[in-house]
């Protein structure tokens, strides 16, 4: 998993948050929100592998969201195993940085967003 970044129509940021199955390549979620903290994405995770059953790995990077306690927590509470990319080497995950890739290219290079609800519904659509 990892993050994508674009912005409204009005000029304010917008963070995606990409989570994409390295197996199957599913995606379970692009969740849009104005910010994003360690919280944030235990919620999003809680909410989707309550439909979809937890990993054994994530693979994320160093980033302040995934090194939280949060974070950490979420992960031991439920057997879920953090591989942390090294600093400056993103292709220790390449396979979501490619996503991202063609994921703004297809999607966020291709839409206007009016709100972060017009966003939501153009990410699921």
């Amino acid at each position: 998993m990892d993050f994508a970044h674009d912005e409204l129509v009005t000029g304010r940021k917008l963070r995606v948050l990409t989570v994409v199955d390295t197996f199957s390549r599913y995606v379970p979620v692009l969740d849009a929100r104005f910010r994003y903290r360690g919280a944030d994405v235990v919620a999003t995770l809680d909410r989707i592998c309550g439909q979809i059953g937890y990993p054994k790995t994530v693979r994320v990077d160093q980033g302040s969201e995934f090194i939280s306690r949060d974070m950490d927590l979420w992960a031991y509470c439920n057997g879920v195993t953090l591989d942390f990319s090294r600093p400056g080497k993103p292709t220790d995950n390449a396979f979501i940085e490619a996503f991202n890739g063609r994921f703004r290219a297809e999607c966020l290079n291709a839409h206007w967003f009016l709100s972060l609800a017009d966003a939501a519904q153009k990410l699921e659509t």
